[in-house]
């Protein structure tokens, strides 16, 4: 049976953060903070952030709208949220003209088609919600004069980097294919960069971005079709793990609570016109490797693992090799380090999943 997606491991995972940035988030008091894409596994995190800051005695509270289409989602992620007078939610296409009531005086961007399955299905849509949907808010960021403005851009616009390039820092321009499957996000969001810099050099709009590589955790839906939420998929049901491809190819992944303790820095303390990589140097894993840790964490009866060919003949086209971020820009900038290790992400996303299921013999204690 599946129950309410804000279970244990999230509740603590966000009270991390806020006791972790403790007095930087005070800035929130008595402001109005728009999320576009809130519904979605990161702008979750940042609604659900600001209402436990609210309710560990902010004064005044921080009001967030929470935009989303539900093109690709619902807002079943935040419904433990819908009676919190915080939070106003609000069904919109952010690619169409927005008319708010309020003044807004933060604006977090994280509305888009982030995973390849849905991206190749929804090209056109991907590509509007990038330019139009990015645009419409930076005009909106002009006229109310917001203290800042954070746009979720990816590590796809780096392409598939030159090994010499590797790990990537924020000044490579990128490996780009403009023709192929994956143009549609990976130039979109390389246009949306560049709408976000004109405005600051124009306009003077505090609009900072940050790059996230490979961010996983609990609250991340099962049908995304990346591979952790495939791992996880197979670790509740117990069938076999499927590899399409040799495993190969590497990322760095990045536990959701480091992203976003990242992200909010960048948000409240960078500079206009600042990018930042956002992601965990500290161990490049390939998916081989990543299958095996997931096999560990769900522990006996053991998981086979198959490498199988996808049907989907552009499942792997223009795919990245190897994908890690330098970091040197984020930790000098904020002292910010990662504190998950890979295998207690992977072991606290495996549990909070089982809290949303029926009872399932997993072990996730590794």
């Amino acid at each position: 049976m599946i129950q309410s997606q804000f279970g244990t491991i999230i509740k603590e995972d966000v009270d991390s953060v806020v006791r972790e940035l403790g007095a930087q988030l005070e800035v929130l008091g008595g402001t109005t903070l728009l999320v576009t894409g809130a519904s979605g596994f990161l702008c979750s995190y940042f609604v659900d952030v600001v209402v436990a800051l609210n309710n560990k005695g902010l004064y005044p509270a921080c009001k967030v709208l929470a935009l989303d289409n539900l093109r690709t989602g619902s807002f079943t992620r935040l419904e433990h949220l819908k009676e919190c007078t915080d939070v106003r939610f609000i069904q919109h296409d952010i690619s169409q003209p927005l008319a708010l009531k309020e003044r807004v005086d933060w604006i977090i961007h994280g509305a888009s088609i982030a995973s390849p399955s849905f991206y190749r299905r929804y090209p056109l849509e991907t590509i509007e919600v990038n330019f139009s949907g990015t645009q419409n808010l930076l005009n909106l960021a002009r006229q109310n004069r917001v203290k800042g403005m954070l746009y979720l851009s990816t590590s796809e616009i780096y392409g598939d980097p030159d090994p010499a390039f590797i790990p990537t820092s924020e000044d490579y321009r990128g490996y780009v294919s403009c023709t192929g499957p994956r143009a549609c996000y990976d130039e979109s969001k390389r246009l949306a960069e560049t709408l976000c810099m004109t405005y600051a050099r124009l306009y003077d709009v505090p609009a900072k971005i940050v790059r996230p590589f490979n961010v996983y955790g609990p609250g991340q839906s099962l049908a995304d079709g990346r591979i952790i939420p495939d791992l996880m998929t197979a670790a509740l049901a117990r069938t076999s793990i499927i590899l399409f491809g040799d495993g190969r190819a590497t990322r760095a992944f990045c536990y959701v609570t480091d992203a976003i303790r990242a992200m909010w820095h960048v948000l409240l303390c960078a500079g206009a016109g600042e990018i930042f990589n956002v992601g965990n140097d500290e161990r490049e894993t390939s998916i081989a490797e990543l299958a095996q840790e997931m096999r560990a964490v769900a522990g006996p009866p053991w998981l086979e693992i198959e490498n199988r060919t996808s049907q989907d003949i552009h499942y792997l086209t223009d795919n990245p090799q190897r994908r890690c971020p330098d970091l040197a820009k984020l930790r000098g900038a904020f002292h910010w380090q990662p504190r998950v290790p890979l295998r207690e992400g992977l072991s606290r996303t495996l549990r909070s999943y089982a809290e949303q299921h029926a009872p399932t013999p997993i072990r996730t204690d590794a």
